[in-house]
């Protein structure tokens, strides 16, 4: 045999590369391995860096430092279905560091990542891409990304998969997406209401809660209501709120019936099935406040319908609100009164808290915390508008020192809603005198102050309903108030100027009131307002014309006219004609002036020295002046007069007193040293027209008495014809320069027309009750106009004809009455 020969070993091929094991302990090195083209270390390389990534967020931003993040989106698309999957799983982790989700953002990888979620794709992908889909979800330009690249749909598919870590993910993305109304409205079109359903019966607990925030958010929308109530999605509900072992979950299910209640037609079907009184029941008797807090704001959301709220008050819905007011939980609370609020529409259940609810809610306003103390005022609020039942309740239940208590919170909604308790309970007298007395007047100051309109609104509604006395009146006076209430007249805000102007008009009800209002500038802000078309109100007006009542010269000067119930008092002047808008100056400023070729100014004063004619107690069958009085025919006395004022004998001595006085000071003056001119012989008038004409018994004779008396006063009677020959300018020029003003006191002017005896007339007047006009013309002209009844007229009781009017002639026939037809044609012709 011969030798065995050994066969020798093929050396390997050159071109081959031997295999090589690498061990590496540094991830820089595994990232570059990224760009290997071998299947095998891609695989291995992103598996290495998947565990680098887990075991925290510093390894997520040393991998996204080292460059990483760009070569493995590149990986999402590989051929290989391992190296695919390994690069999907790390996204899904990497995913949850914003620079990561930032730069994914960048490199646009959406259409990759939502292309792992093809049917055909191993459950491993759909768990991590929908994982790094869930991540980028998160942040609002992400969702526009995910919406905008169609991954609504197949997220939706996967809301079916076996998987439960995929369904979560999925879930968890969709509720991130439909925070935006239009991906709801996709929601809708993708029927992805049944599968959500269906995961309610899911055993995981944070995919049941999952999709209960999911369709919280979805069931804003009418439509979804309405699909989930077509898929039997309330009965899930209802089920979940009955099962104890699921109540971590309540809360969320309310939620979500809470936005279902708005629709009349889910009402009607829980009512049918008897579920509304389940959740009531529920609602009323659970221990979780926050459940109870939102089965408040369920009944909240819902009482806005007319018809809810009829439903919810059969099924006595305001026990289960007044249960809920007894709460330790200042939430529910809060809840529980702004459900009441809601339910007050409704007049049934306005009546059901007049006892029970009330007293509670009162209660709540001495709460220490702000919110529940606004929640009860505006329940109180809703509760006495239009209802003094409610509102006389309230005052039984001691509420009105909290009420007024609450004007003084750092809550806005809680001054205006306190302020409108009390605005209403002030419509009852009893009830506005019972505030009154606990200081409202002083309380008010602060919330007229306020910078918020709402609360400045209120509080001079407030104002308006309350200083309907002197008493009230004087108290806001003393307290700083009516400076307040005459900035808010300024107000941009329609509703501020108009109560405000409505408040102003109340506080002019007396003369002292109307006269600080004046001197703060009421009159002239709202003589602005009222010459503002878009500015102005009814109330503005009033307002305006009710301080003009107390301001009679500067009514005249700018009307033109004062009627029989604007008496003329001491201090009034005669400035002449003044245009809106012009300021009338004061009596002492006109009186200070030097006198000038403008007309006199025309003053009434006769409180002066009575000493020039003698003692007014006397029996003065002779004037001690000398002068002519009254002629003793008119002055027989008749006894007394039917419908007349004051006896005679109290009128003269009222007269007495006034003309005893040697000085008067100006209305409101500052300066009580300055005193207008005296006019004694005024105060003479005064004195013979209240002896002499005030016992007469007819009223037409103490007119015609009266005429005659003042033009005898005035220079006599004057023909037609020789009225240019008149020199009555040059005895007014005169009167100015002995007195050195062009204030001239009415009782110095001797020789006066139209305008000086109808100014004397109605002065004197007033005086003895005889109730006359004073208008004023043009060119000089001025007349009295007087209603009277015809003698054929007196003695008629039943279907009285109105009187009529008359003008009083103190020119031309002193003491002539002439009927005023045609006013215009009657004027002319008389004047």
């Amino acid at each position: 045999m011969g030798k065995k020969i050994k066969k020798e070993v093929e050396p390997p091929p050159k071109d081959v590369f031997d295999p090589l094991i690498i061990e590496s302990k540094k991830a820089a090195t595994v990232v570059l391995m990224l760009q290997s083209p071998e299947e095998e270390i891609l695989a291995k390389a992103c598996e290495a860096i998947y565990k680098f990534a887990l075991k925290g967020e510093e390894n997520k931003t040393t991998l996204l430092e080292l460059g990483a993040v760009e070569p493995l989106t590149k990986l999402l698309t590989h051929e290989d279905k391992i190296v695919r999957r390994n690069a999907t799983m790390i996204f899904g982790i990497l995913a949850s560091n914003n620079d990561v989700k930032k730069l994914l953002r960048e490199l646009d990888v959406m259409n990759s990542v939502i292309a792992q979620l093809a049917p055909e794709e191993e459950v491993v992908i759909h768990e991590f891409a929908s994982l790094c889909l869930a991540n980028m979800s998160a942040e609002y330009t992400g969702k526009v990304q995910i919406f905008e690249h169609g991954g609504l749909e197949p997220l939706i598919r996967l809301l079916s998969s076996p998987d439960p870590d995929v369904k979560k993910n999925s879930m968890e993305c969709i509720y991130n997406l439909v925070q935006d109304f239009q991906c709801r409205t996709t929601l809708q079109e993708l029927n992805a209401i049944p599968p959500i359903l269906d995961l309610l019966k899911s055993e995981f607990p944070i995919i049941q809660l999952l999709a209960l925030k999911t369709l919280g958010v979805i069931t804003n929308d009418k439509e979804s209501r309405t699909m989930l109530r077509d898929h039997q999605g309330l009965d899930h509900l209802i089920k979940i709120l009955e099962t104890k072992e699921l109540n971590d979950l309540h809360i969320e299910a309310l939620a979500v019936i809470a936005n279902c209640l708005e629709d009349m037609d889910t009402i009607v079907q829980i009512q049918q099935t008897g579920d509304l009184k389940k959740l009531l029941s529920f609602a009323e008797n659970s221990t979780i406040p926050d459940i109870q807090k939102n089965a408040a704001k369920a009944i909240t959301k819902a009482a806005y319908d007319p018809e809810n709220r009829k439903l919810f008050h059969e099924q006595e819905v305001e026990k289960c609100l007044v249960a809920l007011l007894g709460s330790e939980n200042d939430g529910t609370k809060i809840a529980a009164s702004q459900a009441i609020s809601a339910m007050c529409e409704n007049s049934g259940s306005k009546d059901f808290f007049n006892n029970q609810g009330i007293p509670q809610l009162i209660q709540l306003l001495k709460s220490d915390n702000e919110e529940v103390r606004e929640a009860a005022a505006l329940a109180l609020a809703n509760l006495t508008t239009c209802n003094p039942a409610n509102a006389n309740a309230a005052a039984e239940a001691d509420g009105i020192d909290p009420l007024i208590n609450v004007l003084s919170s750092k809550r806005d909604g809680a001054i205006a809603n306190a302020a409108t308790v009390l605005t209403n309970m002030a419509m009852q007298e009893p009830l506005r005198q019972n505030i009154q007395n606990h200081g409202i007047m002083h309380a008010i100051i602060s919330p007229l102050h306020s910078a918020n309109t709402v609360v400045q609104s209120k509080a001079a509604l407030t104002v308006a309903s309350m200083a309907c006395d002197v008493e009230a009146r004087t108290e806001l006076k003393n307290s700083g108030g009516l400076e307040p209430l005459v900035e808010l007249l300024r107000s941009k805000n329609d509703e501020v100027r108009k109560h405000a102007s409505w408040a102003v008009m109340v506080c002019a009800g007396d003369e002292l009131t109307a006269n600080v209002l004046c001197r703060l500038g009421a009159l002239d802000v709202l003589e602005e307002v009222n010459l503002s078309g878009s500015r102005k109100n009814k109330f503005s007006e009033a307002a305006y014309n009710k301080l003009l009542n107390n301001n009679l010269s500067l009514k005249y000067s700018q009307t033109g006219y004062l009627s029989s119930s604007d008496i003329i008092n001491d201090g009034f002047y005669d400035y002449g004609r003044i245009n809106p808008g012009t300021k009338l100056l004061p009596l002492k400023e006109l009186c200070l002036q030097e006198p000038s070729d403008l007309r006199a100014i025309l003053l009434i004063n006769s409180k002066s020295d009575v000493a020039a004619f003698g003692s007014p107690t006397e029996d003065k069958s002779e004037p001690a002046s000398g002068r002519n009085t009254v002629s003793k025919s008119a002055t027989k006395e008749k006894g007394g007069r039917k419908g007349r004022g004051k006896k005679e004998e109290e009128k003269v001595k009222e007269e007495e007193e006034v003309m005893a006085v040697p000085k008067f000071v100006g209305e409101g003056s500052s300066d009580k040293e300055w005193c207008p001119p005296s006019d004694p012989d005024f105060s003479m008038y005064v004195y013979e027209v209240t002896r002499s004409i005030l016992p007469i018994t007819s009223i037409k004779e103490q007119i015609e008495v009266l005429a005659k008396y003042v033009a005898e006063k005035m220079g006599g009677k004057i023909l037609k014809e020789k009225l240019p020959d008149f020199s009555w300018e040059l005895h007014i020029s005169e009167l100015k320069f002995q007195l050195k003003s062009n204030v001239i006191p009415i009782g110095h002017v001797k020789k006066g027309i139209f305008y000086h005896r109808a100014l004397l007339f109605k002065a004197l007047a007033d005086r003895i009750g005889i109730g006359c006009s004073l208008v004023r013309g043009e060119y000089g002209r001025a007349w009295n106009e007087v209603k009277l009844l015809n003698e054929s007229q007196k003695g008629v009781i039943r279907g009285l004809p109105p009187p009529e009017l008359y003008v009083v002639d103190l020119m031309f026939h002193p003491g002539g009455l002439m009927k005023l037809r045609s006013r215009e044609a009657d004027l002319y012709r008389f004047l």
